[in-house]
Order: structure tokens, then C-alpha cells, then sequence
């Protein structure tokens, strides 16, 4: 189980939004597609097999929905905030496929 949430956009098409324990920290990844059982399935499709969504608790941010937008595979992560971050994001997105090979360079 992950928290997260979607948001339905003006075309039909949804963003989906989860945090993913990781590591030592956590991810957050963004999926685009026709709907959430669509997306749900790209990332069961990679090898994140018990991956599901229940409720909307954390929705995508607009910022989030414009990064998952103008990527050209419609899926990306970023490392979550640490506690004493107050939510602060420095870290550029990554492509999904850097999570999967594990060679993310922290910046």
C-alpha cells in the first residue's frame, strides 16, 4: 500500500501521485495516463507489483502534474522530503528508469 492521490485532467487523462518507501527514505512518483487502473498498471508493468492506490490523501501538486506533463514517458520520481526539510524540494525529477537501475546521483 502507498499513500497518494490522482487528479483528473481537463482532457479526460489523470495524474497519479505515490509515495513509495525507498532505501532509507521514501520516493515520490508521478504516472500520466488515460486513468488511475492505466497507470497502476505501468508501474506493475515495471516490477512494482504490489503497488495500489486507495483514497486521494496526497494528491499531485500543480507542480507536479506540470513535470509529469512535459516529460516525454509520462513517468518520473524524486526522493521525498526528509522531516526537517519543511517540505523543501531541491531535487530535480528523474526518469523512471534511474529508480529501477539504482543510479541515482543525489545533488
Amino acid at each position: 500500500m502507498a499513500a497518494g492521490g490522482f487528479d483528473k485532467l481537463p482532457n479526460g487523462t489523470v495524474v497519479v501521485a505515490l509515495n513509495l518507501p525507498y532505501d532509507a527514505a521514501g520516493v515520490r512518483v508521478l504516472v500520466h495516463a488515460r486513468n488511475r487502473a492505466r497507470a497502476l498498471t505501468r508501474l506493475r508493468n515495471l516490477g512494482l507489483r504490489a503497488v495500489y492506490l486507495r483514497g486521494n490523501t496526497a494528491p499531485p501538486t500543480p507542480d507536479e502534474i506540470t513535470a509529469v506533463l512535459h516529460h516525454p514517458d509520462g513517468l518520473i520520481w524524486r526522493t521525498t522530503p526528509a522531516p526537517g526539510d519543511n517540505g523543501v524540494m531541491t531535487e530535480l525529477w528523474h526518469p523512471i528508469r534511474a529508480l529501477l537501475r539504482g543510479t541515482v546521483v543525489a545533488r
